[in-house]
């Protein structure tokens, strides 16, 4: 009797296990899933361009010299002074007159005292910078400035056009202060920039371009329109004057040559205007 008493038990002790171990478990057990892998985040530099070997070397350039005032160093402090009665012209700008290689020999103005002051890539705020150097103690007539394309591509970082205006016009006001006569040139038509697309420049190159042509009458500075005679139905460069899009081509360059040269001679001949004037 006892016999049967512990074997009744036990087996309702078992009964007991089996349900509350299957009141327990869910009706049907979800099926395990690996976690979704992460998304690759694109490495960018400090000023938003892909982290490759170019950018990485530029954002390290902008931190040890913003303006690179190296690059032209030297070769500003072995300029002697301009001779009597030289009309030396300094160009300001970025990789569009840096690539003009007109001072050298074959080059539009090789037998002129101009001087190419030029570093690709460069933005208003480097060129700012770097304008005392590179412009002022040269001891130019005139200076031709060329300056936007950069800062709508974003290469220091994002800039609002309010800010390019105001840097061209610093650039302007120093060269004024200085008796310089001033040159502003249009900025060249880009549909697009290959090395960062899809900013839509277009527009905002019209903006620009009209924003300097108004500023340019007001303070008696010459434009000179290089975007009218280049754009195609797109508002970019043709094919035929750039590979890219962007830079000129010889024949890009031979169609600026004559319409700077013509403002440079314009302003040779304006009297001067002191600072301060309206």
């Amino acid at each position: 009797m006892n016999r049967v008493c512990g074997a009744l038990a036990a087996l309702a002790i078992a009964v007991f296990l089996f349900q509350s171990a299957s009141a327990q478990e869910p009706a049907s057990k979800p099926e395990t899933q690996a976690p979704a892998p992460a998304k690759a985040v694109p490495q960018t530099t400090a000023s938003g361009h892909p982290a490759d070997a170019y950018w990485t070397a530029h954002d390290k350039q902008l931190l040890n010299d913003f303006g690179w005032l190296e690059r032209f160093h030297d070769a500003d402090v072995a300029l002697p002074p301009p001779a009597a009665g030289e009309n030396r012209v300094v160009f300001m700008g970025d990789s569009i007159t840096e690539g003009w290689h007109f001072d050298k020999p074959g080059g539009d103005f090789a037998t002129k005292p101009y001087i190419n002051r030029g570093i690709s890539g460069q933005t208003s705020p480097q060129m700012l910078v770097r304008f005392r150097q590179d412009v002022i103690d040269l001891k130019p007539k005139v200076v031709v400035i060329l300056a936007g394309t950069n800062d709508i591509a974003g290469n220091t970082g994002p800039m609002t056009l309010a800010q390019s205006e105001a840097n061209i016009e610093s650039m302007a006001d120093l060269a004024r202060a200085n008796q310089i006569k001033v040159v502003l040139c249009s900025v060249l038509p880009a549909y697009d920039f290959p090395w960062h697309p899809g900013l839509e420049p277009a527009p905002k190159i019209v903006k620009l371009n009209a924003w300097m042509k108004d500023y340019a009458a007001q303070k008696g500075y010459v434009y000179v329109d290089y975007y009218s005679a280049m754009k195609d139905e797109r508002g970019g460069l043709p094919a035929n004057l750039s590979k890219d899009g962007v830079h000129p081509l010889p024949a890009g360059y031979a169609i600026m040559a004559p319409l700077v040269e013509k403002g440079i001679a314009q302003a040779l001949a304006q009297p001067f205007i002191a600072a301060g004037a309206p």
